[in-house]
């Protein structure tokens, strides 16, 4: 198993740590995501495997919105990590957004990306625990967003960043960069 196929089955089990602990009655709360609900925001992270799928010549569908949250981030995650774990996928290699990658590298950038973000916009549209782990804040703010470059500005993905309150810790640091206010 690889470095990035381990840190995916963290991440996705962190998110869905997180799916479980949202209240029934918060699932259309707003999140920091304009326009987007906790529902939308979880549905997101659902989704969004199937465009790395698509890169490598893979068709997955993901669960319709009738499929409960957890149940349908379940699916998900276990086909995407089965790609990961499978060596032949993991490698294959593809022109993606940012030159020659292959999929665990695109999952890792991406995908990874969003089960950290996403998680804490989750957390924070229904008032669960919005920590993150701190060694993920660090990658995130030195080697991820870096890499990234002004793409993260780009239509539909993060607005501008806002101004971190002074002495901030790293995590609300790391949102402010990405326009959010804990």
């Amino acid at each position: 198993m690889s470095e990035i196929a381990d840190r995916y089955r963290r991440l996705s089990s962190e998110f869905a740590g997180r799916i479980a602990a949202v209240p029934d009655d918060a699932w259309d709360n707003p999140s920091p995501c304009a326009d987007w609900s906790a529902r939308d925001v979880a549905w997101h992270v659902i989704e969004t495997p199937k465009l790395f799928f698509g890169f490598i010549g893979r068709e997955v569908t993901p669960p319709g919105r009738d499929v409960p949250i957890p149940e349908a981030f379940d699916q998900m995650r276990v086909r995407l990590q089965d790609a990961l774990d499978d060596p032949a996928v993991a490698t294959h290699e593809f022109d993606g957004f940012f030159g020659r990658t292959t999929f665990e590298q695109a999952v890792d950038r991406f995908v990874c990306f969003d089960l950290v973000v996403h998680g804490w916009d989750l957390a924070h549209a229904t008032g669960t625990d919005e920590r993150l782990d701190p060694a993920e804040v660090e990658r995130l703010a030195t080697r991820d967003l870096p890499a990234l470059g002004d793409s993260i500005r780009s239509p539909g993905a993060f607005g501008e960043a806002v101004e971190a309150p002074a002495g901030a810790d790293a995590q609300t640091r790391l949102l402010a960069y990405l326009g959010r206010r804990a």
